[in-house]
């Protein structure tokens, strides 16, 4: 499946920001533009006060790379360019160089449907040093967005416990792009359909959907349209009753259900959008249950979220099904994840990795030098921590400390002997080439299902979750301060 080439029908890259492309120029200029190097993308706290984040929007990275050049309309824009003093903003020699790229890096990064955690790469990229650079603007725009949203839908299916989550936020999505890639992340975060036709189409994510007031609102009376509906669509009937008094409009689904009933067919259920939904829900199940049924279900709406759903089920409301649109695919509460794309190493003229650090006043803002993975340990099928680790050092297997990169007096004794260890960061793409078969959507989903299976409960919660323990290796902790004290000790001798 190419998904940005169904909806785009062309090159994405100059869906970039300025800078990235001047840094390009200076690279070359420089004569740095071909110098190999790293970069982690990564993400500094979780999303909604949580304790976990779910990884997604890999398939469009593996879509964006695998495409990625610049159409001679690209360069033409390009080369009308000026700079300040009106001469072009870009040599024609650059501008040939990038309509000849080629992609050629290697990418790794942790597979969709993953839990991951701040500070620990996502995805890491190694290449020539222009490449990486152009890619950090697209990777994080697809990447921030899709995790942000899968995220948000688990924690609204887990408020849920197990009942059905429809997500129909389409027509309050950030824009075209925004509802598609919503619809995919809800999807992966365990949503169980969408109401978005095209995201069906393109992702094979099921569909779902009724009817709204203004088809009651068509008719004469609200027996009038349901009877209607029923003709029309005997086998999906979920009545909408909420348009005027939802009393009365439960008493008229119930009539319309005993006449399906008469026609060997059976009603799915109702839908209240307004009002108290905890009262009118369990007057509903009452009233159904009383005239024979007990089956039908109950399908929620109205600004819902995973707080309110779960003060809904505090209160014992007689719901089945929860319709969740606004607050789902606009992450109302956190419009952004805050991902960035920071260098880790370059390779020097003699053909050596040298490990690169941003020294910053903000400790949150330091990043993780060298060429580093994330390995996570398991017992009895159970998370127990993650290791950010130097790949090019061995891991003594009789046990080493994580160590916090915020705070290093929080550290944890690993046993690597005892525990199931699994390396987070996958090979991608190898010297340009898609070496990775994206798995399917229901695949992507199950995945996250079964890792927050594997974590305990109390990182899961909602609010003030435990922390689950991720550190450094210790050989990384080590070279991460060596490199800090080198870089503060720069500064102060040139003071």
């Amino acid at each position: 499946m190419k998904i940005t080439k169904d909806l785009y029908q062309g090159s994405l890259a100059l869906l970039t920001d300025f800078y990235q492309l001047t840094m390009a120029y200076a690279y070359w200029k420089a004569g740095k533009g071909e110098q190999e190097a790293v970069f982690n993308l990564f993400f500094r706290k979780h999303p909604f006060q949580g304790g976990f984040t779910v990884a997604a929007g890999l398939e469009y990275v593996v879509d964006y790379c695998r495409n990625f050049h610049f159409e001679k309309k690209d360069i033409e824009y390009l080369a009308g360019m000026k700079s300040p003093d009106g001469s072009p903003q870009f040599e024609k020699g650059f501008l040939d160089y990038l309509e000849n790229l080629h992609f050629s890096c290697d990418i790794d990064a942790v597979e969709e449907g993953t839990l991951v955690f701040p500070n620990a790469p996502i995805l890491r990229v190694k290449g020539p040093l222009i490449q990486c650079q152009l890619l950090e603007t697209p990777l994080l725009n697809i990447l921030n967005f899709q995790t942000l949203i899968a995220t948000k839908a688990a924690r609204i299916t887990l408020a849920a416990k197990g009942e059905p989550v429809l997500e129909f936020g389409l027509r309050r999505a950030q824009g075209i792009d925004g509802a598609l890639a919503a619809s995919r992340a809800a999807y992966i975060g365990g949503c169980t359909s969408t109401s978005n036709v095209m995201a069906g189409k393109l992702f094979g994510i099921p569909v779902s959907g009724t009817h709204a007031h203004s088809w009651i609102m068509s008719f004469e009376s609200e027996l009038e349209a349901f009877e209607a509906y029923a003709e029309a669509f005997p086998d999906q009937c979920v009545f909408l009753v909420d348009t005027y008094d939802t009393i009365q409009g439960i008493k008229n689904a119930i009539k319309v259900g005993e006449i399906l009933r008469s026609k060997g067919k059976e009603m799915i259920g109702i839908r209240i959008d307004s009002g108290d939904l905890a009262y009118f829900s369990n007057q509903a199940r009452e009233m159904l249950d009383a005239a024979g049924f007990p089956d039908a279900k109950i399908v929620a709406s109205n600004d819902l979220d995973e707080y309110i759903i779960a003060s809904l089920k505090s209160q014992e409301a007689s719901i089945n099904v929860w319709g969740v649109g606004t607050k789902l695919v606009t992450a109302f509460d956190q419009p952004a994840l805050g991902a960035v794309y920071k260098l880790a190493a370059v390779k020097d003229e003699k053909g050596f990795w040298q490990p690169k650090i941003k020294v910053s006043q903000q400790s949150l803002k330091i990043n993780i030098p060298g060429i580093h993975n994330v390995k996570r340990y398991y017992s009895q099928g159970k998370a127990v921590a993650d290791m950010i680790f130097l790949e090019d050092q061995e891991i003594n297997p009789r046990g080493t400390v994580i160590i916090d990169p915020l705070d290093p007096t929080r550290r944890k004794r690993i046993m690597p002997a005892f525990y199931q260890g699994e390396d987070l960061l996958k090979p991608i793409f190898s010297k340009g080439k898609v070496i990775y078969s994206c798995p399917p959507i229901q695949q992507i989903r199950q995945r996250t299902k079964d890792q927050l299976a594997a974590f305990d409960k109390t990182h899961k919660r909602l609010v003030n979750p435990h922390i689950y323990p991720v550190g450094l290796e210790e050989n990384l902790h080590h070279l991460r301060m060596d490199l800090v004290l080198k870089a503060k000790r720069f500064e102060d001798e040139k003071e």
